[in-house]
This record gives C-alpha cells, sequence and structure tokens, in this order.
C-alpha cells in the first residue's frame, strides 16, 4: 500500500466514525471542500447550520455514491433526471421533489432535495463506507466567498468540525461549484447555476 493510500484509508476512517457519531467533517468533493454530516441525523444538519451562521430555510445539498441509491431518498424520481445525469459532463447537483428518508431541517420549504452523484474517489469511497447520504454545504460562513482551495478555508471553519480530512489539502488547482437544476413534479427544468 502506497502512502496516499494508507492516507486515504485512514481519512475514510475517521471520517466515518465522525460522520456515525453525528459529527461534522471538512472533506474534499468532487467539486469544492464541503462541511459534511450525517444528512439523516436533524442534529448533525442542524449543526452545520449554526457552524455556516446560515438561517435553515436554506437548503443544503447532499451527496451519494451511486445512481442505484437515488431512489432511496427521492419517492418518484423524474425519468429526465437519469438522461441529465448521464449526459452532464461536469458535477451536477438536480434539486429533487418528494424527498424522503433525509432530514426534515435538510429540505427546501416545498419538500425538494438537492443530490449529487459525486465521482470523486475520497468523497464517492466516503458515502459508500458510511452507506448514508452525506451534506455537502461550501467551507464558508454564510454570505462569504466560498473557498475554492483548502488553504482558503477560514479558521474559524475549521475549528468548528470535528475532523479535516488530510487528503487534497495541498492541491492549488482551484475547483468549481456544481451546476444546479431544479425538477419539478410536472417535468419542468429550472437552471440554477450553469
Amino acid at each position: 500500500m502506497n502512502e496516499e493510500t494508507e492516507l486515504i484509508a485512514e481519512d475514510l476512517k475517521r471520517a466515518c466514525e465522525v460522520l456515525h457519531r453525528g459529527g461534522m467533517i471538512l472533506y474534499p468533493t468532487d467539486t469544492i471542500w464541503g462541511i459534511g454530516c450525517d444528512a439523516t441525523n436533524e442534529e448533525s444538519v442542524r449543526r452545520v447550520y449554526v457552524l455556516k451562521q446560515r438561517t435553515d430555510h436554506k437548503a443544503m445539498l447532499v451527496l451519494i455514491d451511486s445512481l442505484a441509491k437515488l431512489n432511496s431518498y427521492v419517492s418518484d424520481v423524474p425519468d429526465i433526471a437519469w438522461d441529465l445525469i448521464e449526459i452532464s459532463d461536469k458535477p451536477l447537483t438536480i434539486i429533487y421533489p418528494n424527498a424522503q428518508n433525509i432530514a426534515f431541517n435538510l429540505l427546501g420549504e416545498d419538500g425538494s432535495v438537492g443530490i449529487r452523484i459525486t465521482n470523486e474517489r475520497f468523497s464517492r469511497e466516503l458515502c459508500k463506507l458510511f452507506r448514508k447520504p452525506i451534506v455537502s454545504t461550501s467551507s464558508n460562513i454564510s454570505g462569504l466567498p466560498s473557498p475554492s482551495l483548502f488553504v482558503e478555508i477560514a479558521e474559524a471553519i475549521k475549528s468548528g468540525v470535528d475532523y479535516i480530512v488530510r487528503y487534497r489539502q495541498n492541491e492549488k488547482v482551484s475547483a468549481n461549484p456544481s451546476g444546479i437544476i431544479k425538477l419539478t413534479e410536472d417535468g419542468c427544468i429550472q437552471i440554477i447555476r450553469e
């Protein structure tokens, strides 16, 4: 096992332990660094809102590791969603109507939830190992710019989480947030962010 593989394995183990205890992590995703917690645990989600100094009516998105898990968290996935996921050439968050099995305080006022299927090595393995969706919200205080590199993350965020993943901290290439599309029950598509 090489050094990077050992680092990832240790980070995955420790991050998963923290998530199971209801804690918060700071971790790399397929876009920017995220603050994460168990997306099914309302108290954990509440702690993320407090850390970000964000009102809880502004929903946060969640990550899952495979298409197969989508039906567990959306009661009726619109047919167009499968096509959008398949043709997307960059990370895509889709806001789905009719969320289920997700912490109530993560949902939009209309009962919707934003879900992204991650293809990034670490976040995908973490979702797979944890076996539940994981919150992924930008690692900033609400209203301040979202950091695209680990070194740009404020100390208030770093000191407020229970575990900071070490993998990918030294990267120098800025990442971009995902595209966001909202789907409605009647099949309408709204582009929130390209």
